[in-house]
């Protein structure tokens, strides 16, 4: 759900992952700190996703490091269909140490998992309606800091952005043991209304200070109750404004786009005698997708001559 509080010069998204959390992370043996590592950035994926409207459009997340027990997390949140039936589709997953995991306990800090890392959050956006014509990639990359992804997803927008952005993201398990994320997204717009000063000029900021404040207290079981509507929460948070212009919430949906077509049409841009040494004794060219943990066999007979 989006909204805006136009007298702050605020924009703002709240989310929630209920069985689309869960759907992405069964195809995953993760252990719980991997997977509330993975809930966090896929909650992140779908606030900034969600806030792009052309189908196509897309938003990668890519957290790295070459010597930390997490070697890499990619989450991304692509737009899919348009209007009423809008929906954004999300993907991830996390490649990290196992027996390195075990020694940090069942806790570790961003920090113990990452150790000196980079977040880099990429924009591929999509343009002119039914003409899809492509705008552009725009990443931003900074060091991974902070005591969460909310906290470093902060310091990007503030560091590549210059945008003051407060994030909050949540994960709790629900009475039957499923996993559960929320998140909440400020924003405060690099310029208001014509003549205003830009906010990088300006020491102070009243009004972004009044609805930080008022945002920092949101609670872990308001983000993370599926039975509390997310325009709840908007109005529990600001309901004093003058005014909040809402938007429509969308469906979120699991968006592993790999099936055996698309392997073969990428494949097939490859010389035959590549192909070739791909495969094994059967003439399988076995394809593994990280993100749905499932191999896909394409034979090479499939392929014309």
């Amino acid at each position: 759900m989006g909204f805006a509080i136009p007298a702050r010069h605020v924009r703002g998204r709240v989310v929630r992952l209920g069985p689309v959390l869960d759907d992405v992370l069964a195809a995953h043996a993760y252990p719980p700190a991997i997977a509330h590592l993975l809930a966090e950035a896929l909650s992140l994926a779908a606030l900034l996703g969600t806030m792009l409207k052309e189908p196509g459009s897309q938003v990668t997340l890519q957290a790295q490091t070459e010597n930390g027990v997490v070697g890499l997390l990619v989450a991304d949140c692509k737009t899919e269909g348009s209007g009423d039936a809008a929906r954004s589709a999300l993907r991830g997953y996390v490649q990290f140490d196992v027996d390195r995991l075990v020694e940090l306990g069942n806790d570790p800090s961003l920090f113990g998992l990452f150790g000196k890392g980079y977040l880099a959050i990429t924009f591929d956006q999509i343009v002119g309606g039914a003409s899809g014509v492509e705008g552009g990639r725009y990443q931003g990359i900074v060091p991974l800091e902070g005591a969460s992804l909310a906290k470093a997803a902060e310091h990007y927008f503030a560091q590549s952005e210059q945008i003051p952005s407060f994030v909050e993201i949540d994960v709790a398990h629900g009475r039957d043991g499923e996993w559960i994320a929320g998140g909440l997204l400020l924003q405060h717009l690099p310029e208001g209304e014509v003549g205003r000063e830009r906010l990088h000029v300006r020491h102070d900021h009243p009004e972004w200070e009044h609805v930080q404040i008022l945002a920092q207290t949101v609670r872990t079981e308001e983000l993370t109750d599926p039975a509390l509507p997310l325009a709840n929460i908007v109005w529990r948070l600001f309901h004093e404004e003058d005014e909040i212009r809402a938007t429509s919430e969308g469906m979120l949906t699991k968006g592993c786009r790999c099936n055996v077509e698309h392997f073969r049409d990428v494949l097939s841009r490859f010389p035959a005698g590549e192909r070739a040494g791909m495969a094994d004794e059967q003439g399988q060219i076995n394809v593994d997708c990280a993100f749905c943990s499932r191999i896909f066999p394409v034979s090479l007979t499939s392929f014309a001559n």
